[in-house]
């Protein structure tokens, strides 16, 4: 029986661990002794080995000796990582095993924001202007062509952590100074203001099979650093806007090397109408975009993501084409009660402390537009809690 081992940084991937056990795989998971009372699928699991809590710090010499020591006894034929801060460290294991799946180089495209805007750019893929935080006199002829504001990003956090907006040239040294030695861990952008979208995505053989095309009701930056409600909606299939996000995912994804897996892509659209390539990985969508994609579709990422690993060859077959839209907030109760928000087209609510979430599913894409704007004033009224925005990622 074939042996897959799967990295978790964080409890995420369960029902992707459930199915490599269906495709007749003996499983091994490797996390983090925090997580030892996390909800993973024992009887999915052949065993689980629980190192120091895997940050994305880890210590890969660490990792090498404890994965190297495990093949001694075990026959690993796959190595998967379940969360953003594991893919580089399964790709340094396939290359020092010797194991199929993407490598070193082409993960980073899939981790490293400053390496996935190199090659777009070598590629031709539309993105906004950036600079590397490497020389100054490149850096001074950046804030001289391109004018402010500017977004300051860690290469390898995710979503909008650690990003720090900046007005103008004067405050963005005081930022590149500020972060010291760190700095090449950076890269700067510049900002530019409009709708951001995200696609999700089935890959196998270096094509992309399926995929789901949504917009942020605001853009991530603006939901985490100014505290607003997480909105997201399934756009019009057969729109303009779909179509066209669809065609420019396919070409990033294939363009940056992915050959098989999942993924979950953003877009900015800029002022002219153009779509811009932001930022992509080799994952599931986090933040329960993965439920509202299942909803609309039927699709459970996280099991199709097996399949795509494990089968030799493999299908997507969509179960429905109906619409969906999500809402998450921060709660100022501890265990808020969504109970009045009972239309019968909610179909999933969120049991999370000090948290508030729902998912709206319809054939119609109005009639699921007509309910997020009516729940959304209704979260900030009797749920929305707003934080500072973090600067690093939690367990």
């Amino acid at each position: 029986m074939p042996t897959i081992l799967c990295i978790a940084s964080y409890e995420k991937g369960q029902e992707f661990l459930c199915q490599c056990k269906r495709e007749g795989w003996r499983v091994l998971l490797l996390t983090g002794e925090s997580l030892q009372g996390a909800t993973w699928p024992h009887e999915s699991l052949d065993k689980i080995y629980y190192t120091p809590d895997p940050d994305h710090e880890w210590n890969l010499t660490h990792l090498l000796y404890t994965v190297s020591y495990l093949t001694r006894f075990e026959a690993i034929e796959k190595i998967v990582a379940l969360d953003d801060f594991d893919v580089e460290k399964a790709a340094l294991l396939r290359e020092h095993l010797r194991l199929p799946g993407i490598g070193d180089s082409v993960a980073r495209h899939f981790r490293d924001k400053l390496a996935m805007r190199v090659r777009a750019q070598e590629t031709n893929i539309p993105i906004p202007r950036f600079v590397g935080l490497f020389n100054d006199a490149k850096i001074n002829e950046f804030l001289d062509a391109v004018p402010g504001p500017y977004v300051l990003k860690p290469r390898t956090s995710a979503g909008a952590i650690g990003i720090q907006r900046l007005s103008d040239k004067n405050s963005t040294w005081e930022a590149i100074h500020a972060l010291g030695d760190t700095r090449s861990f950076c890269l700067l952008e510049e900002f530019i203001s409009g709708e951001v979208y995200h696609v999700d995505s089935i890959v196998s053989e270096g094509k992309t099979l399926w995929s789901l095309a949504s917009e942020y009701g605001r853009p991530p930056l603006e939901t985490s650093h100014d505290g607003r409600v997480f909105q997201t909606s399934v756009l019009p299939r057969s729109g303009a806007s779909a179509k066209a996000l669809n065609k420019l995912n396919a070409e990033v994804l294939e363009k940056l090397g992915l050959t098989r897996g999942v993924s979950h892509t953003e877009f900015l659209r800029a002022p002219d109408g153009r779509f811009l390539f932001l930022e992509t990985s080799a994952r599931v969508g986090g933040a329960h975009i993965s439920d509202m994609v299942e909803a609309a579709s039927g699709l459970n990422l996280w099991a199709e993501w097996a399949k795509v690993e494990l089968r030799e060859s493999y299908s997507v077959k969509e179960l429905r084409k109906d619409y969906a839209g999500l809402l998450l907030s921060l709660s100022r109760q501890e265990w808020p009660d969504l109970t009045s928000f009972d239309a019968p087209e909610v179909t999933w609510k969120l049991h999370q402390r000090n948290h508030a979430g729902l998912i709206v599913r319809a054939k119609a894409h109005a009639r699921v537009e007509e309910l997020l704007s009516e729940y959304v004033p209704r979260f900030y009224e009797q749920f929305h809690l707003a934080l500072p925005p973090r600067d690093k990622a939690d367990h």
